[in-house]
C-alpha cells in the first residue's frame, strides 16, 4: 500500500491576527480620537477624567452603542479581502487601477439596466 500523500496546505490567516489588525485599525482610528477629544477625555457615566498619573490611573475607553457584530466582520474580512490564493491575481500599479476602473464601468452598467422594466 503506497503512503498516502499529503496536500500543501493552504495559506490560511489566523482569526486571531485578523482580530488584532481591526483592533488596531480602531484604536488609531480618527473617530475614535475625536470621540474622545470631544468627550474630554471624561467618563460619561461616573464623570472621573481620564488620567496617567502614578497613583491615579483611570483609563478611559471608548464604547460602541450600538452593538458591533465583531464575527460578521471577520467573516466579511475573510470573505472578501483575505480570499483563497487561487482567486488573487498579481498585477502592476497601472493595470491594477485599470481594471478596476472596467469593474466600476461595468457595474455601473449593470445597476443602469437593472432600474428598466421589461414592458410587454
Amino acid at each position: 500500500m503506497k503512503p498516502k500523500r499529503k496536500r500543501p496546505r493552504k495559506p490560511v490567516t489566523p482569526l486571531s491576527q485578523i482580530r488584532s489588525a481591526l483592533r488596531t485599525v480602531w484604536l488609531r482610528s480618527r473617530e475614535r480620537a475625536q470621540a474622545v477629544k470631544d468627550q474630554k477625555n471624561t467618563c460619561q457615566e461616573c464623570g472621573r477624567k481620564g488620567s496617567v498619573a502614578k497613583g491615579r490611573e483611570v483609563k478611559i475607553e471608548v464604547h460602541h452603542v450600538g452593538r458591533v457584530d465583531w464575527d460578521g466582520i471577520l467573516r466579511l474580512v475573510r470573505e472578501q479581502l483575505l480570499q483563497d490564493p487561487s482567486r488573487l491575481r498579481c498585477l502592476c500599479k497601472e493595470c491594477h487601477k485599470k481594471t478596476h476602473e472596467r469593474e466600476a464601468a461595468r457595474e455601473k452598467e449593470r445597476k443602469k439596466f437593472s432600474g428598466w422594466k421589461r414592458k410587454c
